[in-house]
C-alpha cells in the first residue's frame, strides 16, 4: 500500500484541525507539515486539544518551502490567502482549497462579493452534484491537481435543490432558501456577536438581502445543474450551536410536475452516493444526526397549493461542509476509493 504524505495550512483553525482529524483515521495518508500563521511555533495540542495524537506537532510557519515535499498540501486559509501562495507550488502537488479563492468562475461575481481581483477557476469540489444528462460533479476531479472545496452552505443548498434541477422539474427564477448555521462556521476569531453570551439561546439573520457571498456559488452550482441560469435568495441565520447546517431550500415546478416525480428524481439522483441520504418520507433532517460525519440527509416534499419543492438538507459544516469534502476530493484525486478515511456514522447524542 502506497503512503501519500499531505501538509495542512491554517491547521490551527476550526477548518483545518477537522481536516487533521480526519487524516489520522485515513489508512493511505499520513500527516506532514502543520502550518499556521499568527500561531506558528505553538504547539497543536495547545490549540486543538481533541487532537491528542498530534498534541506535541509544533505549528510550522504557512510557507510554500513548508508545503513542499507533500503529495498533498490542504489549504485552510482566509479568502484571498491561498491565491498568493499556490503559484509557488509544483504543478504536481494536489492543492486542495478550503477558501473561496477558486470556486467561482464568473470574475464580475467574484469582485461583487469578495472585493478583490479574480484569481481563477479551479474545478468544482463537488462530487455527488447532479449535473444534465445523469453526469456528476466528480467526473472533473479524478486525477485534478488543484480542487477548490465548495462553501458550506453551497454543499447543503446545492445538492439539496440540483436533483429536481438536473432532472428539468424546477423552475430556476424564484428559488429561495433559508439556512441556520452553528457559529464554527465564522471561524475562530474573536467576534463578540459569536460569544456565548450573545449567541446561545438566541437565533439572528445575517447577509440579509442577497449579501452573503456563498449567493453566486449556490446559484453557480444549481445553474450548472439546470443548464441554464438559476437566481436564487438566499437569506443565512446564526443558530446557537457549535457545528451543523439546516438549509430549508423552495423551488417552483412546473405545471405537470407530480409528487411522484420529484420522490422519483431525488431517488435517482443519490441513490449509489455513500454519502448523501435521501430519507423515508415523513422523516426531516436534524443537524444532530449528521454531527461528525461526512453525510448529508435530505428531504423532498412538494406543497401541491403553492406549486413549491421544499427540501432540506442537514450537513456539519465542518465536515461534509468543509474538511470531509477536502478529503473526500483528495481520495478522487489519487485515485483511492472516494469513501477512504471518512466517517459514515455520527456522533450522538
Amino acid at each position: 500500500m502506497r503512503m501519500f504524505r499531505a501538509a495542512v495550512a491554517g491547521a490551527s483553525g476550526y477548518a483545518g484541525g477537522e481536516i487533521a482529524r480526519l487524516l489520522l483515521g485515513h489508512p493511505e495518508i499520513e500527516l506532514g507539515a502543520l502550518t499556521a500563521s499568527s500561531n506558528a511555533g505553538s504547539r497543536l495540542g495547545d490549540i486543538h486539544p481533541h487532537l491528542t495524537p498530534l498534541a506535541d506537532r509544533v505549528l510550522a510557519r504557512t510557507t510554500a518551502k513548508t508545503l513542499a515535499g507533500h503529495q498533498v498540501a490542504f489549504l485552510a486559509l482566509p479568502h484571498g490567502a491561498s491565491a498568493a501562495i499556490v503559484g509557488e507550488l509544483a504543478p504536481d502537488v494536489i492543492v486542495i482549497d478550503c477558501g473561496a479563492d477558486f470556486r467561482l468562475a464568473d470574475a464580475g461575481a467574484w469582485q461583487h462579493f469578495y472585493g478583490s481581483p479574480h484569481a481563477g477557476t479551479w474545478p468544482y469540489g463537488l462530487p455527488e452534484l447532479p449535473l444534465p444528462l445523469g453526469r456528476k460533479g466528480r467526473e472533473a476531479l479524478s486525477g485534478a491537481s488543484r480542487i477548490a472545496i465548495p462553501g458550506c452552505y453551497p454543499t447543503a443548498c446545492s445538492l439539496a435543490l440540483a436533483p429536481g434541477f438536473a432532472a428539468g422539474l424546477l423552475e430556476g427564477d424564484d428559488v429561495v432558501i433559508v439556512a441556520a448555521s452553528g457559529t464554527s462556521g465564522a471561524g475562530k476569531s474573536l467576534k463578540p456577536h459569536l460569544l456565548g453570551a450573545e449567541a446561545m439561546g438566541s437565533m439572528s439573520p445575517y447577509g440579509v438581502g442577497g449579501a452573503h457571498r456563498h449567493t453566486p456559488e449556490i446559484e453557480q452550482s444549481l445553474s450548472s445543474a439546470a443548464g441554464s441560469p438559476v437566481t436564487v435568495s438566499f437569506t443565512p441565520t446564526l443558530a446557537p450551536m457549535p457545528r451543523g447546517i439546516l438549509a430549508t431550500c423552495t423551488a417552483r415546478v412546473g405545471p405537470a410536475v407530480t409528487a411522484a416525480d420529484v420522490r422519483r428524481a431525488w431517488e435517482a439522483a443519490y441513490a449509489d452516493e455513500p454519502f448523501v441520504h435521501l430519507l423515508p418520507p415523513g422523516r426531516w433532517p436534524r443537524t444532530a444526526d449528521v454531527l461528525g460525519s461526512n453525510n448529508v440527509y435530505l428531504q423532498v416534499a412538494l406543497d401541491e397549493r403553492t406549486r413549491r419543492v421544499v427540501a432540506v438538507a442537514a450537513v456539519d459544516n465542518l465536515t461534509k461542509g468543509t474538511a470531509g469534502a477536502a478529503v473526500q476530493c483528495a481520495n478522487v484525486a489519487l485515485g483511492l476509493p472516494e469513501t477512504t478515511g471518512l466517517p459514515t456514522a455520527g456522533v450522538a447524542p
